[in-house]
């Protein structure tokens, strides 16, 4: 099913386009940037998002053919409408040395297996217990924000050699997080070059 652009979307799209030239960019990343920014209203994300195409064409691909979607806290898992997401930050006990959010990505994983995107927008031990955990994901989506611990789960997701989407600072978000997925999820699989705000 396409999905309708609303005209104040699309007006955001040009003037974020106006600003920013984002058409050297390949597909997928420039509807990852742009979507980030958009959501944001933040054009230093341009400089400060980490990814790669072609893990971005792997995550495509295995996002549309159903792979399940595991968020770390319900405010990412919001802003995610076209797709049902795992969270299961509700069921989650912290413990010594364990924070909910890290014992939720915990029982994420018993659930739902190898193969998941994780959109991780929040929690900076979410993200660490991810990487601690042999999850063998199709995309990490790292993006949590804060001034302790978010920075360095990043830069910890980026050395891994996980399929990752992260930024370098501090910055970060539930609705950055989620936008990010929301970018891979409204490219249509048959047109990866489309960009549906562009049609003004």
């Amino acid at each position: 099913m396409n999905r309708v652009v609303h005209p104040i979307e699309q007006e955001s799209f040009r003037r974020l386009r106006a600003r920013l030239d984002t058409s050297h960019l390949a597909p997928l990343t420039r509807a990852v940037v742009e979507r980030v920014i958009h959501s944001a209203a933040d054009l230093e994300y341009a400089d400060d998002l980490v990814m790669d195409e072609s893990t971005l064409e792997k995550a495509h691909a295995a996002l549309h053919a159903g792979a399940p979607v595991v968020v770390d806290v319900e405010m990412v898992a919001a802003g995610i409408t076209r797709r049902e997401t795992v969270c299961r930050l509700k069921d989650a006990v912290a413990g010594p040395g364990l924070t909910r959010s890290a014992h939720a990505v915990r029982l994420a994983y018993e659930q739902v297996g190898p193969g998941a995107l994780w959109v991780i927008g929040c929690a900076p031990t979410a993200l660490e217990e991810l990487l601690a955990l042999d999850v063998s994901p199709a995309l990490v989506i790292g993006l949590p924000v804060g001034f302790v611990g978010a920075a360095e789960s990043k830069a910890a997701l980026r050395e891994s050699g996980l399929p990752a989407v992260s930024n370098v600072s501090e910055k970060g978000g539930s609705a950055v997080a989620a936008a990010a997925l929301n970018a891979l999820l409204y490219t249509p699989l048959s047109h990866p070059d489309a960009h549906p705000e562009e049609k003004l």
